[in-house]
């Protein structure tokens, strides 16, 4: 299961850069400063959880827990829902996605405080 987090943070990894791009040179003109900034946010935890990702994928050589894959499993969820729909939200310009942002900020944090949780629990 590893593997599967380390290939996944580093595509999602790759996808925040080629995405920072998009936005910085495809949306610039195309959308508003706000919306901008939106997008932004999206790409930036979209980074920051694909680092937790690979992380996760080291950790799992040292530590053998059920709560590291649930781990990985939430920050996965929470990139699609809480990036996902910041994207689709600039990109449609439908509300409708506003509200599926916060479920991926819960997954962010239930899959953060699980990572701990496995550390913590784990005898080095």
């Amino acid at each position: 299961m590893n593997k599967v987090f380390l290939l996944s943070g580093a595509m999602f990894a790759l996808l925040s850069v080629v995405l920072g791009a998009f936005a910085g040179h495809g949306l610039k003109s195309k959308v508003s400063a706000q919306m901008l900034g939106v997008f932004q946010t999206g790409v930036q935890y979209q980074f920051y959880h694909a680092l937790g990702l690979l992380l996760l994928g080291l950790l799992m050589k040292q530590i053998s827990s059920n709560l590291l894959i649930w781990s990985g499993g939430l920050m996965i969820g929470g990139i699609v829902c809480f990036s996902g729909s910041l994207y689709l939200l600039v990109l449609t310009g439908n509300k409708w996605f506003g509200p599926v942002t916060p479920l991926g900020g819960v997954f962010f944090i239930l899959a953060w405080s699980l990572m701990f949780l496995a550390i913590f629990k784990a005898e080095f």
